[in-house]
């Protein structure tokens, strides 16, 4: 399962793609917006920490398919590498997924809600679907098996699509749709921190430390190897 950053704020993305197997960047407007910054200069920071083999998924804001044509040939020109153009599941959306296909670009179908969103989206030629999990969870809806049955749909058509889970506000959540076969899920920089803790895995560490210390104080291993 690929690990994406959900951000478009500069430092978490340094920190995160030092620390963590990071697959890549998805933004949307929504996202870039809370930076308060030139866009065009934004998109070139991410692009240049992220390198050009990650992914870089930026969102389209243009209303007619030939606007947002027009945007992603201008990004995927600007920020080259591994660009995915992010549309909105729409008539018009899908008009200009179907264009750019032709054209060789990489399209990630975003605002996905239902099963059969996703399906018309793939048959358009998107290389992924973009589900909101906690959105749907928010209406009273069941947001992990809307991407589990998104999953098994396409292995049952044979539909060369990955599903691209999104808006996650639980560890558990992200959990879920691993196990279902999600290919990727794009998750907040809060949200990252936070995949790796349990209150035991903290104690064991500390434990290992205050038994080295009782033998061998404060000396570390590197310690004893450059005094060599």
């Amino acid at each position: 399962m690929l690990y994406i950053i959900d951000t478009a704020n500069i430092e978490d993305i340094k920190r995160l793609v030092e620390f963590y197997p990071i697959d890549g960047v998805t933004t949307n407007p929504t996202i870039i917006s809370k930076e308060h910054t030139d866009f065009l200069a934004l998109v070139k920071k991410i692009r240049k920490i992220i390198g050009e083999q990650r992914m870089f998924h930026i969102q389209v804001t243009g209303e007619t398919s030939e606007k947002m044509i027009y945007e992603a040939r201008k990004l995927r020109e600007y920020v080259g590498g591994n660009f995915y153009v992010k549309i909105p599941i729409c008539e018009e959306g899908l008009r200009a997924t179907m264009k750019l296909k032709e054209e060789g670009f990489n399209v990630t179908m975003t605002a996905i809600f239902t099963q059969q969103q996703a399906l018309i989206a793939a048959k358009a030629g998107a290389d992924f679907v973009a589900p909101y999990v906690n959105r749907l969870d928010n209406i009273v809806s069941d947001g992990v098996s809307v991407v589990t049955e998104t999953v098994e749909m396409f292995e049952k058509q044979k539909i060369d699509c990955g599903v691209l889970a999104a808006s996650f506000k639980t560890v558990e959540q992200i959990h879920k749709v691993a196990m279902a076969g999600c290919q990727a899920v794009t998750i907040s920089a809060d949200l990252f921190s936070t995949l790796m803790y349990h209150p035991m895995t903290t104690k064991a560490i500390y434990d290992f430390g205050q038994d080295w210390k009782g033998v061998y104080g404060d000396t570390t291993i590197a310690d004893m190897f450059s005094g060599k």
